[in-house]
């Protein structure tokens, strides 16, 4: 039921929200420069790979030797604001319209990880992955990698109806109290090394 009627929500909602999209794309262009749409290969339901839509929350400024400058230089005002508002995840809508996303699941992660996982951590690709999840609701990025492992295949193994309801409420209360979004000294959230 879930694989049909997710599409066609997500297409209602980029319809609804398609002022919202123009005005961000246009803040981004001025802001920042192009590309407008951040673009990178995750990893979805059943190791399956797939390209994720982000709205691009860091410029393209180089160093010296032609290399982009790190994260927290990169990352001014404007991104910080798309990301404490989860604004820069709307263009997953049409991750969830294409089907390699569900609205909630376990977060999709980098193909690099895939070497790094323990048979359990695998787990969390039994599901489709979704724009929010069991983990983003406690506690995100503020997290160690192995709580976030371990609380997305919670989620895979005991996912219904009631549970999803309470990670869609909770998930309105974090992005409106700004929690979570990045770890503690850092612009963005920490590579995972394995465990």
């Amino acid at each position: 039921m879930k694989v049909f009627v997710e599409p066609i929500i997500a297409f209602i909602l980029i319809m609804i929200f398609l002022p919202l999209f123009a005005l961000i794309s246009l803040c981004i262009l001025i802001i920042n420069g192009r590309p407008i749409i951040f673009k990178q290969t995750r990893v979805g339901k059943d190791e399956k790979l797939f390209t994720i839509y982000k709205f691009c929350t860091m410029n393209q400024k180089l160093d010296i030797n032609g290399e982009l400058l790190a994260d927290s230089q990169r990352l001014n005002w404007f991104g910080k604001l798309l990301r404490n508002l989860s604004l820069d995840e709307l263009p997953q809508l049409f991750n969830v319209i294409k089907g390699d996303m569900a609205f909630i699941g376990p977060r999709p992660l980098r193909v690099s990880y895939l070497e790094l996982y323990s048979e359990e951590q695998r787990k969390r690709h039994d599901v489709k992955p979704g724009i929010t999840g069991w983990a983003q609701v406690n506690g995100r990025n503020a997290i160690s990698w192995e709580e976030k492992f371990r609380l997305d295949v919670y989620y895979t193994e005991h996912r219904n109806l009631k549970l999803d309801l309470k990670i869609c409420l909770l998930t309105i209360q974090k992005v409106l109290l700004f929690k979570g979004v990045s770890a503690e000294g850092q612009a963005t959230v920490q590579k995972f090394q394995g465990s």
